[in-house]
């Protein structure tokens, strides 16, 4: 597909109302991912990042919140996803090997989960057996309060190094700055009204989460404030990523951690 060709169908796409996932990494790929304009990341700098494997290989991120809970997004809960064929590696920046290999219980996507606008994209899995917390592994705090505009942030992952580009299996991570959501649903960037109450902007030059991130945690001052989302490509000037709004969605995940 040519690059003029795939340009139209993503603004077709926007235009008729569908936003455009940031994606799960294919299931046929065999390359490892990581995180737009990354820097390798130790676990210990990142303990609560895990690796979504689905029937054995990586497609998605996402964070500990206590010893038997996990948050992800919700479109990485979507069929092909089931309890059987999931599994959670946490402990390691390597999405192939080391830490541990847990079973899923249970898993929850939010109820009001919409698959064309991405809103209320979140979702919680449970663990069959609680992991042990180390250096290498720790639950984050969920964020109360949404951060403010401009506020430094940080996103991890394995997801590609630029739309459908390279790959590495080793965890990276980028600095990035938090966009309001008022200032990126305005005419300064591309959404406009696509961006909701549930969803929170990030961005930074030639730096952004991509496919295979999805799930994955947006950190500002040491706590959860997003979950990766979607976005137009990846790292697109005047398109932020997007993520989940856990300020906004936090009262669903405490309920949820406790009925999934």
């Amino acid at each position: 597909m040519s690059l003029l060709i795939a340009t139209f169908l993503a603004l077709l796409a926007l235009t008729n109302g569908a936003v455009i996932p940031i994606g799960l990494e294919p299931q046929t790929s065999s390359l490892g991912g990581r995180i737009v304009g990354g820097t390798a990341s130790s676990i210990e700098d990142r303990p609560w990042q895990v690796s979504l494997q689905r029937s054995g290989s990586h497609f998605c991120g996402g964070s500990i919140i206590s010893n038997n809970i996990i948050v992800t997004a919700a479109h990485c809960l979507d069929t092909p996803t089931t309890v059987s064929n999931l599994r959670i590696r946490a402990g390691s920046n390597k999405r192939t090997y080391g830490g541990v290999l847990v079973e899923v219980a249970a898993i929850k996507a939010h109820e009001a989960y919409n698959s064309n606008s991405k809103i209320n994209d979140i979702g919680v899995v449970r663990l069959k057996t609680k992991l042990t917390f180390g250096s290498t592994i720790k639950a984050i705090t969920m964020a109360s309060a949404t951060p403010a505009h401009g506020s430094a942030a940080s996103i991890s992952g394995w997801g590609k190094t630029s739309t459908d580009g390279p790959s590495s299996a080793t965890l990276l991570f980028v600095d990035t700055r938090i966009v309001g959501r008022s200032q990126c649903g305005s005419s300064t960037y591309g959404y406009g009204s696509f961006i909701k109450a549930t969803m929170i902007c990030a961005a930074a030059t030639n730096k952004d989460a991509c496919q295979g991130d999805s799930g994955g945690p947006l950190v500002s001052g040491g706590q959860l404030v997003g979950v990766v989302s979607w976005g137009r490509d990846c790292a697109v000037a005047n398109y932020p990523g997007v993520y989940a709004n856990i300020a906004e969605l936090r009262d669903w995940v405490l309920q949820a951690q406790k009925t999934v």
